[in-house]
């Protein structure tokens, strides 16, 4: 294993979690609004769809990565042209693994804005559409943003189920390289430089993401 081989699994890494994070905030971004205007105390409470919304997300959440690449590996197929051996075939299972954990997320964080700041737009006559827009998701941008670093760690993580279909990625090139070389696996420095470069991207999106969620956060104290 070379320089160039560990570059490959760190872009497909990349490739990975950027596009399945982002196909999981296309859908689970909406979802997690409308779970929290149809919630009890929302600004459209629906008892019945906040409870088929909620289950949906609940099944998904509790079911493991494992699981769900294996189900979906004949959509994989029909979509993709083929359903493993390749980066790109992990993508899908990865989106479907996630978008709900994301909609709880962005739930939770427009559960966290002040009510009195609803109220007050609520009193001017502004509509729905607009406090979602002008109060819910401004307010609650630096519990987004940190809310995105987290998902983007665990997308991350799941990422080590790529060796399952092999679908390249560092993680899963982390096993592959001590399934090749069980009696000196740790002694070669190569497996090292994989591993601390799992964990500089780790670093780095969770230091990143805190740095921008501070920036937003209007709440913080200035000095």
């Amino acid at each position: 294993m070379n320089f160039n081989d560990i570059l490959t699994m760190v872009l497909e890494t990349l490739g990975m979690v950027s596009i399945s994070g982002a196909l999981a905030y296309l859908v689970g971004l909406p979802l997690g609004i409308l779970l929290n205007v149809t919630s009890q105390k929302g600004l459209k409470p629906c008892k019945w769809l906040n409870f088929v919304l909620s289950l949906v997300v609940n099944v998904l959440r509790s079911i493991p990565c494992l699981i769900v690449v294996v189900l979906l590996m004949p959509a994989v197929r029909a979509l993709l042209g083929r359903g493993t051996g390749e980066w790109y075939t992990i993508i899908i299972p990865l989106f479907v693994t996630s978008f709900g954990f994301v909609a709880r997320m962005v739930e939770q964080s427009l559960a966290e804005v002040d009510k009195g700041k609803i109220e007050a737009v609520q009193s001017l006559g502004g509509t729905d559409f607009q406090i979602i827009t002008k109060v819910l998701l401004p307010e609650a941008r630096s519990s987004l943003v940190g809310g995105l670093a987290v998902t983007l760690v665990s997308i991350l993580g799941y990422t080590s189920f790529a060796y399952n279909i092999a679908a390249g990625g560092l993680i899963s090139g982390i096993w592959r390289f001590y399934s090749q070389n069980t009696g000196d696996y740790l002694s070669d420095p190569v497996f090292w430089v994989m591993i601390v470069i799992v964990i500089l991207l780790v670093q780095l999106i969770q230091e990143l993401g805190l740095a921008i969620s501070k920036k937003l956060d209007k709440r913080r104290i200035l000095e």
